[in-house]
């Protein structure tokens, strides 16, 4: 226990159940040893970088970005702000940097939360709804990843399954009758309207370059909404890796 803190668990459970983003590998886990033949437990885990709670780093989109080891504790624990935006959006819906602002007091170089509210439906909740939360949650265009670069951000974290709007990843290829429904809502024709081509994946894409990264599939418990606190996300110290698993933790002053 830290003096003056109260610590919050910002991450959600990791299992073999824990969903990887759609078209990756699901993780594997099995006993490699264990007690009743060895008197010792042993497990060997198979599993994409992108399950669970994990941090996308520089390298998993840009081959001369920065490794994770490469990001130090000064840039990964600061100060943060979490913006509840749960009551503002909903399935497929576009968030602006207004909505932020309204919401919390965000300054230059923060680590920001952007709660959604979908992390209820994350695959280890009661109303787990997997459809919902990688392939229809809410997300940003291009205004908001413009305002992430002119405030400087030190990070993101996210409580649903990407950075970026679905119909800005994948899954608009990959679930075409999404696409329409999406496209349907937003009240566009094409959704190359507000997702155009040369802005694919803008989260990671445009972001990276200026080292604002992101922890995507993050949780955040209702007492901390709007607030401002420190917070710290804790990969592995990989070397190479273009993309990390993590431990996120919140420190509220008391």
């Amino acid at each position: 226990m830290l003096d003056g803190y109260e610590m919050h668990d910002l991450t959600q459970p990791w299992s073999a159940d824990t969903p990887a983003w759609p078209t990756y590998d699901n993780p594997k886990v099995w006993y490699e040893k264990s007690l009743d033949t060895e008197k010792v437990n042993g497990q060997k885990i198979e599993f994409m970088n992108h399950t669970g709670t994990h941090l996308d780093g520089e390298k998993h989109f840009i081959a001369h970005g920065r490794d994770i080891e490469a990001m130090g504790l000064d840039e990964l624990v600061g100060d943060g702000v979490v913006a509840d935006i749960s009551d503002r959006v909903g399935d497929y819906d576009v968030y602006t940097s207004e909505m932020i602002e309204d919401v919390c007091d965000v300054r230059e170089g923060d680590i920001l939360f952007v709660h959604t509210g979908y992390q209820d439906y994350a695959w280890y909740q009661d109303e787990a709804d997997p459809h919902r939360y990688f392939c229809a949650h809410p997300g940003p265009n291009q205004e908001f990843a413009d305002w992430c670069k002119e405030m400087e951000l030190e990070y993101l974290l996210l409580d649903c399954g990407s950075a970026d709007h679905p119909m800005n990843t994948v899954v608009r290829d990959v679930r075409p009758e999404l696409a329409e429904e999406a496209a349907d809502h937003l009240g566009v024709d094409d959704l190359d309207e507000i997702f155009p081509p040369e802005g694919y994946q803008l989260m990671h894409t445009e972001l990276f370059p200026e080292g604002i990264v992101h922890v995507e599939n993050a949780r955040v418990p209702e007492t901390l909404l709007n607030e401002r606190v420190q917070i710290g996300t804790f990969p592995w110290r990989f070397r190479g890796g273009e993309s990390s698993v993590c431990r996120c933790v919140a420190f509220e002053e008391v």
